[in-house]
């Protein structure tokens, strides 16, 4: 047998609805609400123009349940030109997009086979082999238990076979459970790849077979850092070759502002435009917290005098003045930079926050998750968005206490 070559893409999450961007220029909002949808554009336009056997799409492909009109029918069109291009693909519907939620139905092309609630497979004919796909689709939003039981082992040693499963791993307690499978379980199927989706943060878990997360093509908020894309596999029965393919169209990250030595505030402002000019020819458009580091005491002051909200706007007019897309969505400071003595009141609650945990937050949040409107805009909590929620709210009531706010 020779190689097959595909796509493996997961969590499109078409129509983000992009939460919590309060400030951003006309141009700048249509480009980041767009973004999801351009990035899928991306992804079309290097499968038409490179070819590949078929493409993997893993779960996750409309970011809600109802499914817009507008994402559908970019998706339809890029499903016809994959087909006017002679590219297979095959889908699985996520957690986010499940089978059981409502919407306005579009036709799919002959090209492209959905799979249904039940586990099942689908074959492909290649110029090098034979492909047998195993997979299938949320029939509603939280799937528990696993699914990877009912996943036939391999049983055509002259087809690659590849399995397709939208899920978290047992035991990661970093983001919430769904499909739940161990590594030892994959392996015990004897797949030639397994397609994962579920996870934004692309990783490989096990090389041959590769047990892989792509990652999502497009970063949603501040949680999902640095570039975002797919991958073009190349397969063979001897070695896996794995190229990662960027197409996020804005950037989410953080960006560090060192401010060693300086003492007047149109400093700072000059560090952040020559920071985010450097950011921006580099990676293009971005939304960014930024970091100021390796400040003394002296820098400290400059900020402990002026209103975050008044230093965010004046920030973004300094950087917009450039031309450039890297809008500044918050602040943060060096740990040693913002470690200023507080009172033994602040110390209180910030001890009592760090004691909280994920069962805290969500007793804390529990009235915003259960709002019919801002319920469905948020993640599930886990370890990392509640590491990420204490350490912003701890840095805010360094901050308040420390500028009176």
């Amino acid at each position: 047998m020779g190689k097959i070559r595909f796509i493996h893409a997961a969590d499109l999450h078409l129509g983000s609805p992009f939460t919590g961007m309060k400030g951003l220029q006309k141009e700048q909002w249509k480009k980041l609400r767009d973004s999801t949808l351009d990035a899928f554009d991306r992804l079309i336009d290097y499968a038409v123009e490179s070819r590949p056997d078929f493409l993997l799409i893993v779960g996750d492909i409309y970011d809600g349940e109802d499914r817009s009109i507008r994402a559908q029918h970019r998706f339809q069109m890029g499903m016809q030109r994959l087909r006017d291009s002679g590219v297979p693909v095959v889908i699985s519907h996520g957690n986010h997009d499940h089978l059981g939620g409502k919407w306005t139905r579009f036709e799919l092309p002959e090209n492209v086979h959905v799979f249904g609630p039940a586990v099942s497979q689908t074959e492909l004919a290649t110029s090098n082999g034979d492909v047998v796909i195993t997979g299938f689709s949320y029939s509603e939003r939280h799937i528990k238990e696993p699914m990877i039981s009912a996943y036939p082992p391999a049983d055509k040693k002259e087809a690659f076979h590849i399995g397709m499963l939208h899920g978290s791993m047992e035991g990661d307690t970093a983001h919430a459970v769904y499909a739940p499978f161990t590594k030892e379980q994959l392996l015990g199927k004897h797949y030639d790849y397994w397609a994962l989706g579920h996870i934004h943060m692309r990783q490989e878990l096990h090389r041959e077979p590769s047990i892989v997360y792509p990652g999502n093509i497009q970063g949603r908020h501040k949680g999902e850092t640095g570039p975002k894309g797919f991958y073009d596999v190349t397969l063979s029965k001897q070695e896996t070759v794995l190229s990662f393919v960027p197409a996020s169209v804005v950037q989410f990250d953080r960006l560090a502002v060192s401010c060693g030595g300086m003492v007047h505030m149109n400093e700072v402002l000059e560090a952040c435009r020559d920071a985010a000019g450097d950011y921006a020819s580099r990676y293009g458009s971005a939304v960014v917290e930024l970091e100021f580091t390796g400040m003394a005491p002296e820098t400290a002051e400059l900020f402990n005098e002026i209103p975050e909200t008044e230093l965010i706007e004046t920030i973004r007019e300094a950087i917009e003045a450039d031309g450039e897309f890297v809008w500044i969505h918050g602040l943060s400071f060096e740990e040693s930079a913002a470690d200023f003595p507080l009172s033994p009141f602040g110390e209180q609650i910030i001890g009592a926050i760090k004691g909280w945990g994920i069962a805290g937050w969500k007793e804390v949040l529990n009235d915003l998750y259960r709002h019919p409107k801002a319920g469905r805009f948020l993640d599930a909590l886990d370890s990392r968005s509640v590491d990420e929620l204490q350490e912003s709210a701890i840095q805010k009531i360094r901050r308040g206490m420390q500028t009176g706010e």
